[in-house]
């Protein structure tokens, strides 16, 4: 099992490198606009392409895809970037994405390990799985044990929460998309114009 987190980690890692070059594209483009190797709308086409592809891709690199296993311990899919085992008993984070598309909410919720895999989950099988683990590491800490930090929205989500931390975790979560997505636009359309 060792191998295989050894392995989750790296490909976790190359992912999130592709995701965030994509996401620079734009900048390496104005260089090379203003050595006047590319032409001069270049910033733009790499920064509308790159922000779609990255804000596309950055949640979805880590999701589960079927199929996936389930041990006593761990929690076994494959994403788009390999093969991930996360530690059920060695959680360390959990905390909930929520990303829009087309008038739908799509919520993940994004689990660590001591390891530092990284898993995002997304069925049902998978979140019933992730709330015995919580339950347990909730109980083993009043023993003394270390607790492994859940986010309010995420508690809320598994149903160990009361649900209104849910909806104020919704709304900031769509107002940093939309904040975030146009200062993105915005910093590339300036960097076209110069």
């Amino acid at each position: 099992m060792e191998a295989t987190t050894t392995r989750s980690v790296t490909r976790a890692r190359m992912g999130s490198g592709l995701a965030v070059t994509a996401l620079l594209l734009p900048f390496g483009g104005y260089g090379l606009a203003r050595a006047g190797v590319a032409p001069e709308g270049t910033p733009i086409a790499l920064g509308l392409l790159s922000a779609i592809v990255s804000f596309v891709l950055l949640p979805a690199l880590c999701e589960e895809r079927v199929p996936f296993r389930h041990s006593s311990s761990y929690l076994i899919a494959h994403t788009l970037t390999g093969e991930r085992a996360v530690d059920l008993n060695r959680i360390t984070t959990v905390w909930l994405l929520t990303t829009f598309s087309y008038g739908s909410v799509y919520r993940t919720l994004l689990v660590r390990d001591a390891h530092g895999v990284r898993l995002g989950i997304t069925t049902e099988r998978s979140r019933r799985k992730l709330r015995r683990a919580i339950e347990k590491a909730d109980a083993n800490a009043a023993r003394g044990a270390p607790r492994p930090r859940v986010s309010r929205a995420a508690r809320a989500h598994l149903g160990l929460a009361p649900g209104r931390g849910l909806v104020v975790h919704t709304v900031l979560a769509f107002l940093l998309l939309t904040v975030s997505g146009s200062l993105y636009v915005v910093a590339v359309l300036r960097l076209g114009r110069q």
